[in-house]
C-alpha cells in the first residue's frame, strides 16, 4: 500500500526453529529466548528497528508490558547503551495502542484506538512521516499480514525449537514476495534479518 507520505509499516519479532513467538507454557513463556536477547546482534538488531520509526503500534498486553518494564530501562544510566537508546525511544515517541478494553491511556504520548489494525494503519499512513512500527506484537502483526500491509520485517531466529506455541505465520496467509536486506549471525547460533516487501 503506497500513499503520498511514503510511511513504512515495519514489524519485529523473535521466532524459534518452528517458527513461534513464545513457548509452550502460553504467552508469557519467553525462556527459551533468554539467552539470545541480550547478545550483540540481538542488541544491534533492537537499535535497527526503531532508528527510523516515529510511531510505535501496540496491543494493550504488549503495552503493559512494555511500557513498565522499558520506562526503568530509561533511567537506569547503568543499562546497556542500547537498550536505553530504545527504552527512551520507546517512551519519547507517539505510541498507538489497539484495545477494545482501555478507555484512556496511562502512558504519556499514547493515544488508545478501538479499530482494525488494517483501520489504524491506513490512518497513521495517510500522515506524518517515519517508519510506524508495530512493535513486537503478533496480534497487531497478523492481521496486517493477512492484508498485505507490512512492508518490512525484522526477525530474529533463535537456534531452539519450542515444540509449542503460536507461530506467526497462519495457513491462509495471500502469497507475498520478500527481498532480505540485512542478515547477521550471532556466536549463540541467533540470526537476525530484514526482509523487504517486493510489490
Amino acid at each position: 500500500m503506497t500513499d503520498s507520505t511514503g510511511r513504512r509499516v515495519t514489524a519485529n519479532l523473535s521466532l524459534s526453529l518452528d517458527g513461534r513467538y513464545h513457548g509452550p507454557g502460553g504467552p508469557s513463556d519467553f525462556s527459551m529466548f533468554a539467552p539470545y536477547v541480550t547478545s550483540e546482534v540481538a542488541r544491534g538488531q533492537l537499535t535497527r528497528i526503531w532508528e527510523g520509526a516515529t510511531t510505535a503500534l501496540l496491543g494493550r498486553i504488549n503495552a503493559e508490558g512494555f511500557l513498565s518494564y522499558w520506562s526503568a530501562v530509561a533511567e537506569d544510566e547503568n543499562a546497556d547503551a542500547r537498550d536505553r537508546g530504545y527504552a527512551k525511544w520507546l517512551v519519547d515517541t507517539e505510541k498507538v495502542v489497539l484495545s477494545t478494553t482501555l478507555t484512556e491511556a496511562p502512558w504519556e504520548h499514547t493515544r488508545v484506538v478501538n479499530a482494525p489494525a488494517a483501520d489504524v494503519v491506513a490512518e497513521l499512513k495517510a500522515t506524518g512521516e517515519g517508519d510506524i512500527l508495530v512493535n513486537s506484537c503478533p496480534s497487531v502483526i497478523k492481521p496486517l499480514l493477512a492484508a498485505d500491509l507490512l512492508d518490512r520485517l525484522y526477525l530474529m531466529i533463535f537456534p531452539e525449537i519450542a515444540g509449542d506455541g503460536q507461530r506467526l505465520f497462519d495457513d491462509g496467509l495471500p502469497a507475498s514476495k520478500w527481498e532480505l536486506t540485512h542478515q547477521e549471525t550471532g556466536e549463540l547460533g541467533e540470526i537476525a534479518m530484514v526482509y523487504d516487501r517486493v510489490r
